[in-house]
């Protein structure tokens, strides 16, 4: 039977150190401080939003949220974003996505400031990443290789595959693995034969959003199976892995809610706290 790989606990150890680091930043008179735009209604979003805001009061960051209407238009959110750019004390600058349709959300990102870019999702720090010279990293994927790091899983020579190549998680993901030394595939829907792809991983990792498309049958004997879909199904939050039936298999998994969710959260606090450090030449 597989371990459970907990992010729900790891995501508090290292929430306990970053408080520790907040505090002598406060002490010495800098107070991290990020702003969050998030535009329209969905629902997700705004739980995601306040999600975010209780991490950061907990940890002693300053999360100033900016909700627009639905009807927002995109000069107006990118005029926004350039007041934050130019704020001293404003240290991190992130769009809550998805955005509604008016809005080119990749005109956004190249509007964020490199070195306010929480999210680590603008051109500049996205080729930083596959070029191997990052200071910050997307929240989710980073969250991952922090979990690896902690149950000292170890990448080098492995075969990974991705399930899902967003620019959020597949992508960046994909990147930072290969940087460890992993061979990592990225299966989408055009992928040929992607049960070929799993049966032979050494580590799966699905953030596809759809609920039970890993089960056991698709994963080798001892792979390590991280979940990162979130799916509602009869009124419960599930991931993309048959949890129930694939641990039974797997060496290491992560469970769905309390795996990878949790050290999402917890790595963008970290990544505020390193843009405020950088900015205070800390």
């Amino acid at each position: 039977m597989g371990k459970i790989l907990n992010g729900k606990e790891l995501a508090k150890l290292r929430a306990d150190k970053l408080k520790e680091t907040v505090k002598i930043l406060k002490n010495d008179g800098i107070q991290p401080l990020f702003c969050v735009i998030n535009i329209g209604d969905n629902p997700a979003s705004k739980l995601y939003v306040r999600t975010k805001k209780r991490q950061a009061e907990r940890i002693g960051i300053e999360e100033k949220i900016y909700q627009l209407p639905n009807d927002e238009t995109e000069e107006d959110v990118i005029n926004l974003i350039k007041k934050l750019n130019a704020d001293p004390k404003v240290y991190g600058v992130m769009v809550q996505l998805p955005a509604p349709e008016q809005i080119n959300v990749n005109h956004l990102m190249e509007t964020i400031d490199p070195a306010k870019d929480v999210d680590g999702l603008t051109p500049s720090n996205m080729g930083r990443l596959w070029q191997g010279d990052h200071f910050v990293e997307p929240a989710t994927p980073s969250g991952i290789i922090a979990m690896f790091d902690h149950y000292g899983i170890e990448l080098a020579g492995k075969d990974a595959v991705i399930v899902g190549r967003s620019n959020i998680v597949g992508k960046p993901l994909a990147a930072l693995m290969q940087e460890r030394n992993a061979t990592v595939s990225l299966l989408h829907t055009k992928t040929q034969n992607p049960e070929y792809y799993l049966k032979n991983a050494d580590i799966v990792v699905s953030a596809a959003g759809q609920a039970n498309l890993i089960t056991a049958d698709k994963i080798k004997e001892g792979a390590v199976v991280v979940d990162v879909g979130i799916n509602h199904v009869n009124g419960k939050l599930v991931g993309d892995v048959a949890f129930d039936e694939v641990k039974e298999k797997a060496s290491w998994i992560t469970p769905v809610p309390g795996g990878v969710g949790p050290l999402t959260v917890e790595s963008l606090m970290e990544q505020v706290v390193k843009l405020t450090r950088r900015a205070n030449g800390r």
